[in-house]
């Protein structure tokens, strides 16, 4: 029962050592590391130095563990992200935009029955930010960070969680390309208009019409997406 005495230096050798485990022979990524009975066994300690060890390992974000999976390297993956580079590559902008415009009108909607006079003051400056960047990356972030409040403020995890599919896909590089070609003088400017009219209808918590303007403004920008694929075909 020697093996189950905690001292601090078992503790600190039992660290040292399924570090260099994780190093030097598991090797790839989510690599999935020994249970800590086998730990235990592999380097004669006992099970509290193990389990403090992993616990701590966790902590700096080393190791994940999932309860009846095991215990792995690095981060754990995050399922979202993942699908969401599975189909990126097959998704083309306009089956982005259809998903957009069946998700994201609903999510306004929720938004004026919910928020705040705090949210909506957000609202308003990421509009005036995405208003005043002075280039086109930037332009997207805080046009992203706009339709993102407005998503986590409807307070629907269900429906968050499509939208955060989608969000994913539309920071891939293809999705930004597209959205460069569409964009111009004019139609920056219609675009901070409907975002107005959104968060207008929000502050008035008014609910359709705040459905009604994301599905004006979304539609807006699919159309301007087909334009600008159509004028470099031609």
């Amino acid at each position: 029962m020697a093996h189950d005495i905690y001292k601090p230096e078992n503790a600190s050798r039992t660290i040292a050592e399924i570090r260099r485990i994780i190093e030097s022979e598991v090797g790839p990524q989510f690599g999935k590391l020994p249970t800590e009975r086998e730990f235990c066994e592999k380097l004669g300690t006992g099970r509290r130095a193990v389990r403090n060890a992993l616990e701590a390992l966790e902590a700096e974000g080393l190791i994940w563990r999932r309860q009846g999976k095991g215990t792995f390297i690095g981060q754990p993956p995050d399922p979202i992200a993942a699908f969401a580079a599975e189909i990126a590559g097959e998704a083309d902008f306009l089956s982005v935009m259809e998903a957009r415009i069946a998700i994201e009108p609903a999510l306004a909607e929720l938004c004026a029955r919910r928020a705040t006079s705090d949210d909506v003051n957000r609202l308003r400056i990421l509009a005036e930010r995405t208003i005043k960047a002075q280039d086109a990356d930037t332009a997207e972030l805080w046009d992203g960070s706009l339709h993102r409040l407005i998503a986590r403020v409807a307070g629907n995890r269900i429906l968050m969680a499509s939208f955060t599919l989608l969000d994913e896909v539309r920071m891939g590089e293809d999705w930004q390309t597209q959205r460069q070609r569409a964009r111009t003088p004019v139609t920056l400017a219609c675009c901070d208009l409907q975002h107005t009219k959104v968060i207008d209808a929000i502050a008035a918590r008014d609910g359709p019409t705040a459905r009604a303007a994301m599905t004006e403004h979304l539609m807006t920008l699919r159309d301007n997406l087909i334009l600008a694929t159509q004028d470099e075909s031609g």
